[in-house]
């Protein structure tokens, strides 16, 4: 009785730290981390799209814009040409590129303006569409990330370099927006009146 009582006890202790060491070490592959960047992003943009506060869709477009160039960073520095190496599909790596640097552009167009220029929903509409028309193209049944899947593709060790960089990627975009929060009150803000500039 006490034996047996001793093996269960055994057979738990195994199971939680097999839990605990899986929750603190498991890593999603690739492939998982970028979908999981897709579904965040799409979310933003039907967030962006149902609010009518300029505030709100300002906040909205900055979170929308900061994701989108933090993952096509990632992507372009670490899983395209691990892609490229590993299947020489030429085709979709190059129209993937062509894709993000598309998207780059209007990205730059939206952060340099907001709510009050007469464009600016439209933009953002433009560019939830051509990201949608990208995502698809990756995650189709013959598209780029089935094409890794069957691919000799490490996709848990990209997994882990992707998670590492974006980690760094958002650390430091989350610095830098600190700083400039922080700096904004000495360095008073200025806007234009009938075409002179004065403190805000």
């Amino acid at each position: 009785m006490a034996r047996a009582r001793k093996k269960a006890a055994r057979k738990t202790s195994t199971r939680t730290k097999r839990a605990s060491a899986g929750g603190r070490t498991r890593q999603q592959d690739a492939i998982a981390l970028l979908k999981a960047d897709h579904r965040q992003v799409e979310e933003l943009f039907e967030q962006f799209q149902s609010t009518r506060s300029d505030s709100r869709k300002q906040s909205l477009a900055q979170q929308v814009c900061q994701a989108l160039k933090v993952h096509t960073q990632i992507e372009a520095e670490i899983f395209y040409p691990a892609f490229l190496e590993a299947t020489a599909d030429t085709d979709i790596h190059h129209e993937a590129e062509v894709e993000h640097d598309g998207a780059k552009k209007l990205i730059a167009e939206i952060e340099a303006s907001g709510p009050d220029d007469e464009y600016y929903d439209a933009k953002m509409t433009v560019l939830s569409e051509m990201i949608k028309h990208h995502v698809n193209e990756e995650e189709k049944r013959d598209g780029m990330f089935a094409e890794a899947r069957s691919s000799k593709m490490d996709l848990k060790g990209l997994g882990e370099r992707l998670a590492q960089r974006k980690s760094e990627l958002m650390s430091d975009s989350g610095m830098r927006a600190g700083a400039r929060r922080q700096a904004e009150p000495q360095s008073r803000r200025r806007r234009a009146v009938g075409g002179v500039y004065v403190n805000a």
